[in-house]
C-alpha cells in the first residue's frame, strides 16, 4: 500500500507510475483519494472544533452547577445538539476513510526506475544468460506429456477425473522425484543459503492476503472456503509474509530470511485460450518460497542475492535458463522490481517461467504493520520485504524430463538429485 503523505506530496508522480504501468486509467482513482483526503481534513477540524466547543461549555456548566448561579439547562440542550452532530462527523468520517482505504488498497506499487518501459511480456528486457549447459539429444525430442505417460511417471488424465483439468497426479518414480526435488531445494537453501525452513498453513485468512496484496486486486484468482472465512494459498508468499504482521522486529535480526515449501493454488481466471497442456498452466503445484524482511537501504542488494540463490538450484541440475527484468506494463501490482527465471523447453521450443524474484519495498509491510526500530532512531521504519520462487517445480520439471530424456524414452536423474531419489534412471 502507497504512504498517503506520498500520494498528498507526488501525485503527478503517481499518475506517472499508473502510465509506466499501463494503467493510466486508474488515475481518476487518484483524483478521487485526494479529494476524500481534503474532506477528511476538513471534516477531522470541524469535528475538533465541535469537540473543542463542548469541552468548553461543559466547563461552564460544572461551574454553573457548583456555583448554583443561574440555570444550565439551556446550555445542556445546546451540547446535545453538538455530541449528536460530533456523532455524526465521526460516522461519516469513518466512512470515508474507508473509502480512502479501499482506494490505497487498489493503487499499485511504486516502480523502481530501474524497471524497463514497456507494455507487453514481449517488451520485457533480458537481464542475464542464455545460460547453457550441453544435453545430447540428437534425437526426436518427446515432451513431458508423451514421456510422463509412456513411463507411467504422471498421470493427467485421471487428475482431471478426481478434482479437474490441472491437478497433476504423479506415479511412482514420478513423485519420487517431485519430492526430492522439493528436498534438494530446501536443503540448498537452508544449508547453503541461509534460510529458515518454515512449513505454514496452506489455507489463510482473507487478512493475509489482504496483507501481501493479494485481496481484493486478485480476489478471483484464489479458491475460497467461504463457511470458514479460508483462502487456499496461491504461494507461501502469503502464509510466511504473514508471520510477522503487525510485529515490531528488532533490528540486530535483520534480514530475516525463510525457506518454505507449499502446495500452491490458483484458478487461472482469465487464462482460457492459453496453452494449458500438462505442466504448462496448473491449478495445483508444488514450490519453494523464500522470503525476506530488510532494512530498506538493503533490499536492493537482497533482490540480487535472492536471484543467485535460485540461480545455483538450476546451475546445480544443469537446466539451461535466462533471466528477465519485467517491464511496467507486465510487472505484477505489488512489486516495485521484478526478475522472471526462464527455463528452456527444447519440446515446446520457448522459455517458461520457473521463478518469480521480487522486491515489494515498503508496499506489503504497510498493509501488513510490519516494522523495526532503526539504530539510534525513536521512530520505527517499515522493513522492506522481498520474495522469489526457489523453485517453482511444475514447469520445471517440464524442463527437466525433456533436457534429460534418452534415445531410448528413459530419463537420467540429475546428478544433484540423486542422494533423493535412491536411482539413477527412470524407465
Amino acid at each position: 500500500m502507497l504512504d498517503i503523505n506520498f500520494v498528498r506530496q507526488n501525485p503527478d508522480e503517481v499518475i506517472a507510475m499508473l502510465k509506466r504501468r499501463q494503467m493510466a486509467g486508474e488515475a481518476p482513482r487518484v483524483t478521487r483519494l485526494l479529494e476524500l483526503d481534503t474532506e477528511r481534513k476538513q471534516m477531522v477540524q470541524r469535528a475538533d472544533d465541535l469537540k473543542a466547543l463542548r469541552n468548553r461549555v461543559s466547563k461552564e456548566i460544572a461551574d454553573i452547577k457548583r456555583t448554583g448561579q443561574g440555570s444550565a439547562d439551556q446550555l445542556i440542550l445546546q451540547m446535545k445538539t453538538v455530541s449528536d452532530d460530533i456523532s455524526t462527523l465521526d460516522t461519516e468520517l469513518s466512512t470515508l476513510e474507508t473509502d480512502m482505504e479501499e482506494i490505497l488498497l487498489a493503487l499499485p506499487n511504486k516502480l523502481h526506475e530501474s524497471v524497463p518501459e514497456g507494455r507487453t511480456a514481449e517488451e520485457n528486457m533480458l537481464y542475464k544468460g542464455p545460460i547453457e549447459f550441453i544435453h545430447q539429444l540428437d534425437f526426436p525430442v518427446r515432451n513431458h506429456l508423451d514421456l510422463g505417460k509412456s513411463l507411467g511417471i504422471l498421470d493427467f488424465e485421471r487428475g482431471a477425473k478426481i478434482s479437474g483439468a490441472g491437478f497433476p497426479v504423479y506415479i511412482g518414480k514420478g513423485a519420487r522425484l517431485e519430492r526430492a526435488l522439493i528436498n534438494f531445494m530446501l536443503d540448498t537453501h537452508t544449508a547453503n543459503h541461509g534460510y529458515t525452513e518454515v512449513f505454514p498453513p496452506f489455507m489463510v485468512n482473507q487478512e493475509s492476503l489482504r496483507g501481501t496484496g493479494q485481496w481484493p486486486k486478485f480476489a478471483d484468482q484464489v479458491y475460497h472456503m467461504p463457511e470458514d472465512g479460508l483462502y487456499a494459498i496461491p504461494t507461501a508468499e502469503v502464509p510466511v509474509t504473514n508471520l510477522h504482521r503487525g510485529e515490531m522486529l528488532d533490528a540486530a535480526s535483520l534480514p530475516v530470511a525463510y525457506a518454505a515449501y507449499s502446495a500452491c493454488f490458483r484458478r487461472e481466471a482469465g487464462s482460457y485460450g492459453k496453452d494449458t497442456r500438462g505442466f504448462l498452466r496448473v491449478h495445483q503445484f508444488n514450490k519453494v518460497e523464500m522470503v525476506r524482511f530488510t532494512r530498506p537501504e538493503k533490499s536492493y542488494e537482497a533482490l540480487e542475492e535472492i536471484l543467485s540463490h535460485a540461480e545455483n538450484l538450476l546451475c546445480a541440475l544443469k537446466i539451461p535458463y535466462r533471466v528477465i527484468t519485467l517491464c511496467g506494463g507486465d510487472i505484477s501490482a505489488n512489486a516495485a522490481k521484478c526478475y522472471d527465471i526462464e527455463v528452456w523447453s527444447p519440446a515446446e521450443g520457448k522459455y517458461l517461467e520457473a521463478s518469480s524474484v521480487s522486491n515489494f519495498e515498503d508496499y506489503q509491510a504497510r498493509r501488513s504493520n510490519i516494522r523495526f526500530k532503526p539504530d539510534g532512531k525513536s521512530k520505527p521504519e517499515f522493513v522492506h520485504t522481498l520474495n522469489g520462487s526457489g523453485l517453482a517445480t511444475s514447469r520445471l520439471m517440464v524442463s527437466l524430463l525433456e533436457h534429460y530424456q534418452t534415445a531410448d524414452g528413459k530419463i537420467k536423474v540429475p546428478e544433484a538429485l540423486r542422494q533423493y531419489t535412491g536411482f539413477d534412471i527412470i524407465d
